[in-house]
């Protein structure tokens, strides 16, 4: 069987970048499809319930939900699983490209303490995020909330980073962060849904702009697949003019 030389010639450094959009493929889009799934479930069975307390208020035998009182635990489940895996999967997006930089500009021997930086910005936002799942307090929320989209927006901000400013209407890394802070928002609203109806509709409308900036993740991923070159193509495919989209 022969070995495709197209495989042979992706570096380390190539494969590596494979990660991130892989977790996203296998991991979270299917999460995100269950999450949906079970959020239209939960609605139907809380119209249901609205409806057969209706009937009974009339005097009328109420209709049993066939749709199983878990299902809204189960959402919530899955929907914290789905803003861990949305922002790790922005994290490891994020880390491929600034750590390479790092290592081919040197950076280390030139600005370690821009290094330490980076690397302690990294293990604040995991660390944060973590403390959101467990916060209880209101203040303590916004908190844990703001801490990890910080770091999130000032890891984005790093060299390296294929940010296509240019076109930030229809950029891949434009769409991850606010996917990942509109995520980070609704987890940390999650406990008012309970008491509060109009938070309930906040929470649904973050979740939809959410869901929106996925579908587009989906197309703006694909593309910059096809955009960023692998390692050795790099030098000869960015001394291109792409005003003009001419190389020499």
């Amino acid at each position: 069987m022969l070995i495709s030389p197209k495989l042979l010639a992706m570096n380390t450094i190539d494969w590596l970048r494979l990660v991130h959009p892989t977790l996203a493929v296998v991991f979270v889009f299917p999460l995100m499809g269950i999450v949906v799934n079970y959020a239209m479930q939960t609605r139907q069975r809380r119209l249901q319930l609205v409806e057969a307390k209706a009937q009974k208020a009339e005097g009328g035998t109420p209709k049993k939900s066939k749709i199983p009182a878990t299902v809204g635990a189960e959402h919530v489940n899955i929907g914290r699983w789905l803003t861990g895996s949305v922002v790790g999967v922005s994290l490891l997006g994020l880390a491929h490209p600034i750590i390479k930089t790092i290592i081919k500009a040197e950076t280390w021997s030139r600005e370690p303490f821009q290094v330490v930086f980076i690397a302690a910005m990294f293990i604040l936002t995991i660390a944060t995020l973590a403390c959101l799942y467990r916060s209880q307090g209101k203040l303590q929320r916004i908190l844990f909330a703001t801490l990890p989209s910080a770091g999130l927006i000032i890891l984005g901000l790093q060299d390296g980073v294929y940010r296509r400013t240019n076109e930030w209407f229809f950029s891949h890394y434009y769409y991850g962060i606010v996917a990942s802070l509109l995520m980070i928002a609704s987890l940390a609203i999650l406990p008012e849904i309970y008491r509060s109806l109009s938070w309930r509709k906040v929470h649904i409308t973050l979740n939809i702009l959410a869901l929106l900036l996925f579908l587009g993740q989906g197309v703006t991923g694909t593309r910059d697949l096809l955009e960023i070159p692998i390692s050795w193509q790099e030098p000869a495919v960015y001394s291109c003019d792409f005003t003009n989209k001419v190389c020499n």
